[in-house]
């Protein structure tokens, strides 16, 4: 595929791509301007993960953190002033975007601290403090989807303000993050608020879904079982965006459509295939359809400019897709239950370690 094909993703397929990334070394070395310009690169996210690797890795964050712990006692402190001034940067370069797209594209995803997901009004306090520090229109502040972080985004859409919920793994969680979205649309609202100004997205994680349903189909171990493997991720995004397209372009959205209100894209996240017997761009190729966004790591990116291939797929395949999740509950692997939930605990923990770590590593320099 051309890198104009690329480029011109978001005209011909109504999709955006993300970049799944972000580092000073990105930034410094030009290479995320290079990203946005020849490759089409509209959005990014990072999470606790991707700025741990960044300071680990970074030579451009010494001075900084010296400087910082001078004026600074707190590490986590340390760690937002360092941090920031990345997603005012990646921000800046991306508020061409943001203009030009009418507010709905150009955006840079922060991730609150992983310890606040089950505390709501913590949740909520930081959510206002970081887009405070940051300044910039262009940010979406994540918050992961359990029952109190939904909590949290409901009250959050209610006072305004533009989200990423994040650490979807079921169609249970896609449906009880859009209800929420709507019920803080309805008391933004109600409030007088404008509705136009809030832009939320909703993450929902593909290949380590895939990753854990696989490793329950082995166990099993029967011919039918073997033959899901592969199939649950994308079989549950395509489900996901038939039920987006009956909401948000149905008549429980209308008024607040009319009312100005924008509805809340599906993001396809984890979407660099771990198993390498599968296709390098499984959640790509097979997931291009309008009003979504894929966020992908830079190898991924890379990948899908050098060999992808680009036609309207997120909407094929649904009655196969039916099948998939019948036959995995006939198997009595729980989608919406036991899978959700693992790995939402997995993700959770997996960005609190990694939070600790560039914590602990700020601390060290």
């Amino acid at each position: 595929m051309s890198l104009e094909s690329l480029r011109r993703l978001r005209d011909t397929q109504g999709q955006s791509l993300w970049l799944d990334n972000l580092s000073r070394t990105l930034l410094e070395e030009g290479q995320l301007a290079r990203y946005i310009e020849d490759y089409g690169i509209r959005g990014i996210t990072s999470n606790p993960s991707i700025f741990e690797k960044a300071i680990r890795e970074s030579p451009y964050y010494r001075e900084d953190i010296h400087r910082l712990k001078h004026e600074l006692d707190d590490v986590e402190a340390i760690y937002e002033q360092l941090v920031v001034r990345d997603i005012q940067a990646a921000c800046d370069l991306l508020r061409p975007i943001f203009e030009i797209s009418g507010g709905d594209d150009g955006y840079v995803s922060w991730e609150e601290s992983p310890k606040l997901a089950h505390n709501p009004v913590s949740s909520v306090v930081a959510a206002e403090r970081l887009r405070g520090l940051t300044g910039r229109a262009n940010l979406l502040i994540k918050i992961p989807a359990t029952e109190e972080g939904i909590h949290a985004f409901e009250e959050l859409v209610a006072r305004g303000h533009s989200l990423n919920i994040t650490l979807m793994f079921s169609l249970g969680h896609v449906r009880a993050v859009f209800d929420a979205y709507i019920r803080g649309l309805r008391r933004l609202q109600q409030a007088g608020g404008d509705l136009s100004v809030v832009k939320c997205v909703a993450s929902l994680f593909l290949s380590r879904v895939d990753t854990l349903v696989d490793a329950r189909l082995t166990a099993i171990g029967s011919e039918g079982a073997l033959a899901l493997r592969g199939q649950a991720a994308l079989a549950m995004a395509r489900l996901a965006y038939r039920y987006y397209q009956s909401l948000f372009h149905g008549p429980a959205f209308a008024d607040l459509a009319n009312a100005g209100a924008r509805p809340q894209y599906l993001l396809w996240a984890s979407t660099g295939t771990k198993n390498a017997a599968y296709s390098d761009l499984l959640y790509v190729e097979n997931l291009i359809g309008p009003e979504t966004i894929n966020t992908l790591p830079d190898g991924t990116l890379k990948a899908f400019a050098d060999h992808g291939r680009v036609n309207r797929s997120v909407d094929q395949g649904i009655e196969e897709a039916e099948a998939v999740y019948r036959a995995l509950g006939e198997l009595g692997i729980n989608m919406d239950g036991e899978i959700a939930q693992s790995l939402q605990e997995e993700g959770l923990k997996l960005f609190s370690d990694a939070f600790d770590a560039l914590l602990a590593r700020i601390a060290q320099t």
